[in-house]
């Protein structure tokens, strides 16, 4: 899943977590520490570490394999100095391994729609941050439209007998902007601003059926058998030729949002 993760989606998500970074660049680069709160593959913590040249970037996550792709993507990607500077951990967002007080700047990308109480996972952020530090996340916002190569996809389960796919709502994601300031202010933090925007990432027929077999769908497909695999594969071909270049570019709302510790 990590390394599914890495090479499928986490470029889908880096363009809004840099758009992150860029609006705390003046917090961060005079930071001592930063913290980065369910850092995946590492894609915030790395380019962190990449852009501020002064503060210990501390990063978790709840999946220790995610964190350990994390950490070989930071031995690729940084010089000896910055490296040393960024640590991982394994930890859930709502009981941080740290002292009270300890952050200047804590990060978050596409992770607080996925905990199981975003409310206590505000609070331990809170509780991390010194008086005056800053807390930043972008998540999903709430969206139902749906995108036309899933529904190809669904389909071609479909005509090779397997069934289509049974969603459950998605519980998470954040219902509006004003809910986001409103969380933050609950949780205690202040001068809280927060607005929207879109995400837009193009696939190609073949880099959306890697997506789904390596990553979003990588359980179906291991388990199916090399013939019916092949079969499925063959008809989700079949039924992407039908779409545009435009109906592979995915676009999805998202939520940026900041507040600061009194």
């Amino acid at each position: 899943m990590a390394l599914g993760y890495a090479r499928w989606w986490a470029p889908v998500l880096a363009p809004m977590a840099t758009r992150l970074l860029d609006e705390v660049d003046p917090v961060g680069a005079a930071a001592e520490r930063v913290l980065d709160i369910g850092t995946g593959t590492g894609t915030l913590a790395v380019e962190a570490a990449l852009r501020w040249a002064r503060p210990r970037i501390e990063a978790i996550d709840a999946s220790s394999g995610m964190a350990e792709v994390a950490a070989a993507e930071a031995d690729r990607r940084l010089g000896a100095a910055a490296r040393a500077r960024l640590g991982f951990a394994t930890s859930f967002a709502d009981q941080l391994p740290f002292e009270a007080a300890s952050f200047d700047l804590a990060v978050s990308s596409f992770v607080l729609q996925l905990v199981p109480s975003r409310p206590a996972a505000l609070r331990e952020a809170r509780r991390v941050l010194r008086p005056g530090g800053t807390l930043a996340y972008v998540s999903w916002l709430e969206d139902s439209r749906a995108f036309a190569p899933d529904s190809e996809f669904d389909a071609a389960l479909d005509d090779v007998g397997i069934g289509a796919r049974e969603f459950d709502a998605r519980g998470g994601d954040i219902p509006s902007v004003a809910s986001a300031t409103k969380q933050l202010r609950r949780a205690g933090f202040r001068d809280v601003r927060a607005w929207s925007a879109g995400l837009e990432h193009a696939f190609d027929p073949e880099g959306y059926l890697g997506f789904l077999a390596e990553f979003d769908e990588e359980d179906l497909f291991d388990e199916l058998e090399p013939e019916l695999r092949a079969r499925l594969e063959a008809r989700m071909r079949a039924r992407f030729r039908s779409l545009s270049a435009d109906d592979f570019v995915l676009r999805l709302p998202v939520v940026f949002a900041i507040g600061r510790r009194p």
